[in-house]
């Protein structure tokens, strides 16, 4: 049996799945991993440097403008064919949960209902002073340069920052637990774009192992650990899924 053909037999038989998701599958849609190089504007500034409170502190308006292009970015890009393919996933009419790495918002924007963010999103940005959420209109990289001065809390006069998860810091503790819940009780993790590089959240594919769930990897490199029950597809997210999900949709809605 073709490997393609065994992982949607497994699809189907499943009463629990639960997506996971990372970078490769938003680079589909145009957006640079974090194993990329940056070009243009920003070439020469890495995601390493850039990501950090350290960074904000030495240099705030070089950070926030990186944001700002960063979330232009986001915002350019488009839904893939992967993306609208978990999107129609479901089980007896219920939306599949999608646990990303991304901040892009990209599934949100495909049509999928249920993502918990482990690394937050582009969309929000907090007070680096107080921690307090805040919202900020994305605005434009002035064409005279990449320095733009950070707005200031309403409530502390602080400097907004970024309200995604930077290097160094700790996934919010509900998300992480919510996200371990899900592939603790799936029958399928189905692990789309994972580098399996950025921890913790590449210890979900292990977690969801060691409970007895099979794993199925879509990447265009092979990151599978070689357990019994883990089956690795090679390959575009945007060529595979939706040859692997259309099944399932087909059946549920019978």
């Amino acid at each position: 049996m073709a490997i393609l053909e065994q992982a949607a037999n497994a699809l189907n038989d499943a009463k629990t799945i639960v997506c996971f998701s990372g970078a490769g599958i938003s680079a589909e849609s145009g957006i640079p991993t974090y194993r990329d190089g940056t070009t243009g504007l920003w070439a020469g500034h890495s995601h390493q440097q850039m990501e950090t409170a350290r960074a904000f502190r030495q240099n705030p308006r070089l950070i926030w403008g990186w944001y700002l292009w960063r979330r232009q970015q986001a915002v350019r890009a488009q839904p893939n064919a992967a993306h609208l393919a978990l999107s129609e996933l479901v089980r007896r009419e219920r939306p599949i949960p999608i646990i990303t790495q991304n901040i892009d918002d990209l599934h949100e924007r495909a049509g999928s209902l249920e993502v918990v963010h482990l690394h937050g999103s582009l969309s929000s940005s907090k007070c680096f002073a107080c921690h307090r959420p805040a919202l900020v209109t994305p605005a434009p990289i002035p064409e005279e340069g990449l320095l733009v001065e950070p707005p200031r809390c309403v409530r502390c006069n602080g400097k907004l920052r970024p309200g995604h998860v930077w290097y160094g810091e700790d996934l919010p503790a509900g998300t992480w637990k919510s996200a371990v819940s899900l592939v603790e009780n799936c029958d399928i993790l189905l692990s789309v774009g994972t580098s399996g590089v950025v921890t913790p959240a590449a210890n979900l594919p292990e977690i969801a192992l060691s409970a007895g769930a099979t794993v199925i990897h879509v990447n265009t490199d092979d990151v599978g650990s070689g357990a019994p029950n883990e089956l690795m597809l090679i390959g575009k997210a945007t060529e595979i899924l939706p040859r692997l999900c259309s099944p399932l949709v087909t059946e549920d809605h019978a």
